[in-house]
């Protein structure tokens, strides 16, 4: 086993290039000269992820010029702009600042591959991530002060879900490997244990939790779904797939709605007012692989599933069971690799997902980098690519602050801060 590292933060410098001649140099030498940091679309762009049900669907986009948004802003008061307009703008805007997105700060406090990422709700700078170990870090990086860090058993510990008590966000839910849905403080104090069980062939692979309704829901690794309320009272225990629960995700407007993914090739949506066993669920949406993530918009109208293999879809609240475009991408299956996740943007309809290159996928390009892609959510086209080639591995999981600022990566035993270049600068 690799020494246990200690929590430890650090500013990237400058990334600096010094070249040699081109025919010195090996190919895996010339990779960080094959594309820029951040893809900005001049030059020619990839070749299309093709067969998505979205017509057009390409590599990094060329943006327009960035219109004024005090201008849209005043044409949208004036009546003479439609507020979708107005977000398009703004989302525009956004996409112009991530092409000077670089690593503001990164950390490796574990011994073990991070698993699950967790942002506070209310602090921009401050987010939570589990490791494979069962350790748990607090990490405010806008502070010079060490990181909360939270020792955890070992071997057979891995967090599988993470995520702020929304009423006291002092606590946390965790979900793991060791068999228990639990609620802790960050001084490791076990406040109440929601879910446990009684064999070590049965752990806890997701967890979703809510405010508004107080409930907790969990899912486990043969299929089993528990839902109970912040008191630690079970409602229901039920088999709702047929083999694990990789995920389950409450809608965040309607907290009624459940979407559950498995391993079973499926993702099922539930209205937990009617829910009276495995077959009372609303929709059953078939995917070719089994599923990592199914995780609903801020505005809750859709769903955005990622698979196993090389599929993204994304689903409307209009016609919940059939997906409203589909987009090809390499984040195929790895034992030893936290499974990629793809995430909403919290302000804006975009995508933000780590990229796994796979020879056997069809757009595969020699020495193709390991990025961090962005997506419209709306047209399923890349918008843009994150890179550092110093930080070169497979960013599994990907999440930007409520804010939307500010993104955090998961890359392997190490956690990235992405951020724009001038904020780098003030610190």
């Amino acid at each position: 086993m690799a020494p246990k590292k200690r929590p430890e933060t650090q500013k990237t410098s400058e990334i600096v290039l010094r070249p040699r001649n081109k025919r010195s140099r090996s190919p895996r030498e010339l990779e960080p000269e094959a594309k820029k940091l951040c893809a900005k679309g001049s030059g020619p762009s990839r070749r299309s992820d093709s067969d998505c049900l979205w017509a057009g669907l390409a590599g990094p986009q060329i943006l327009p010029p960035c219109r004024s948004i005090v201008r849209t802003l005043h044409q949208h008061k004036l009546g003479r702009a439609s507020w979708p307009s107005v977000q398009q703008g703004l989302q525009q805007s956004f996409l112009h600042t991530l092409d000077s997105y670089r690593i503001l700060q990164k950390a490796a406090p574990f011994d073990r591959r991070a698993t699950s990422l967790a942002w506070h709700p209310t602090h921009p700078s401050t987010v939570a991530v589990g490791s494979k170990g069962g350790d748990i870090m607090l990490w405010n990086f806008g502070i010079k002060d060490k990181p909360t860090f939270i020792k955890g058993i070992g071997a057979g510990g891995s967090i599988t879900g993470l995520k702020f008590n929304p009423l006291n966000t002092n606590q946390f839910y965790a979900s793991s490997m060791e068999g228990t849905t639990r609620l802790q403080d960050f001084k490791g104090n076990i406040l109440r244990v929601f879910a446990s069980s009684d064999t070590i062939n049965i752990w806890f692979c997701s967890l979703d939790v809510s405010a508004s309704s107080r409930m907790v829901v969990t899912g486990d690794n043969v299929g089993n779904v528990i839902l109970l309320n912040m008191d630690g009272k079970e409602l229901w225990n039920l088999r709702m797939h047929k083999k694990k629960v990789t995920h389950v995700a409450l809608n965040p407007c309607c907290d009624w709605f459940l979407a559950t993914a498995s391993v079973d090739q499926t993702v099922k949506i539930w209205d937990l007012r009617q829910v009276r066993g495995k077959a009372s669920f609303l929709y059953s949406l078939p995917h070719r692989h089994p599923v990592n993530a199914a995780c609903f918009s801020p505005d809750g109208a859709r769903l955005l599933t990622t698979d196993q293999k090389s599929e993204i879809r994304i689903y409307s609240a209009s016609q919940w069971d059939c997906p409203l475009g589909l987009i090809p991408h390499p984040h195929r299956h790895f034992q030893h690799l936290t499974p990629i996740k793809a995430a909403w943007h919290p302000r804006y309809n975009l995508i933000v997902v780590g990229r796994y290159p796979d020879p056997n996928f069809k757009s595969c390009t020699p020495y193709e980098m390991r990025t961090i892609d962005v997506f419209d959510g709306n047209s399923g086209k890349m918008m843009c690519q994150l890179y550092d080639p110093e930080s070169s591995g497979i960013s599994s999981l990907n999440e930007f602050n409520p804010m939307g600022d500010t993104l955090a990566s998961a890359m392997g035993y190490h956690i990235l801060i992405w951020s724009q270049e001038e904020a780098r600068t003030r610190k």
